[in-house]
């Protein structure tokens, strides 16, 4: 069983540092030391540093929420790699629907992003996902089937080993709709099958693939618990320290009883 990672997206959210670092130590101080599931939160850009001393000697990994892909130069308002891993970061968000629907972000460009995220060893989180329009067209395995050949093309089976996946239904984000446990496993299982036939079997039983959208407290268990799903990327939820903390729980339940 692949050791599930549970990651905290706050997007453009709390709007003080203190608000921030109060958060992010309710979560440190709720996890302790535990590593039997992996933790991360992605807090604004701004706010890194400072969230970087929080969770000092804590397990719990950082994360940017999006990044360039050159490392400097004329390129202003943007974030690069070595400027994440400098203040911190351990994990990196790449190709979020916010960011491919709403800002435009191309296949492309996702696939620049995470070569250069890997070139300074940050593991990568690679969003992907289809909107309302494409499942009610059963659209579902071909919007996949883009986004993963474009995202990821030109990767080795071992630099694929160390990219993180997480299927997030576009319909399902910040709108309260979740992706029954049956839609998100066929979807996973898709996903496992594309990796399998591109990377070979070792490489797909090692990718770590999570769920995205409303994951809530009172339905983790019965996602996590799905043979494919390896961890949630959570949006709302992410923000309250005890949500947060409930779904890491249920991904600890999930760990200590195995899947069938």
């Amino acid at each position: 069983m692949r050791t599930l990672l549970i990651a905290g997206n706050w997007k453009l959210n709390p709007t003080t540092v203190e608000a921030a670092s109060a958060l992010a130590e309710g979560v440190k101080n709720g996890l302790g030391a535990a590593t039997d599931v992996h933790v991360a939160i992605a807090p604004p850009f701004v706010f890194l540093t400072q969230i970087d001393g929080v969770l000092s000697g804590s397990p719990i990994g950082l994360s940017g929420q999006d990044m360039y892909w050159e490392n400097s130069g004329a390129f202003t308002g943007e974030i690069s790699g070595p400027m994440l891993v400098d203040v911190g970061c351990t994990h990196v968000i790449l190709g979020h629907s916010e960011r491919r629907h709403g800002q435009g972000e191309t296949n492309a460009q996702v696939n620049a992003k995470l070569k250069a995220a890997l070139g300074v060893k940050l593991i990568p989180i690679v969003c992907i996902g289809e909107t309302k329009d494409e499942r009610l067209a059963e659209q579902t395995e071909a919007v996949l089937l883009e986004q993963l050949s474009g995202s990821l093309a030109g990767l080795s089976p071992e630099e694929m080993a160390g990219v993180v996946l997480a299927y997030e239904p576009v319909w399902a984000i910040g709108t309260g709709l979740t992706a029954s446990p049956e839609q998100a496993q066929a979807a996973h299982a898709y996903i496992r099958g594309w990796l399998t036939q591109v990377f070979g079997e070792a490489t797909a039983a090692r990718v770590v693939v999570q769920y995205g959208g409303s994951v809530k407290p009172d339905n983790a268990i019965e996602l996590l618990s799905c043979p494919d799903i390896d961890g949630a990327l959570v949006g709302g939820a992410a923000l309250k320290a005890a949500d947060f903390l409930a779904i890491i729980k249920a991904g600890q339940e999930v760990t200590a009883r195995g899947k069938s």
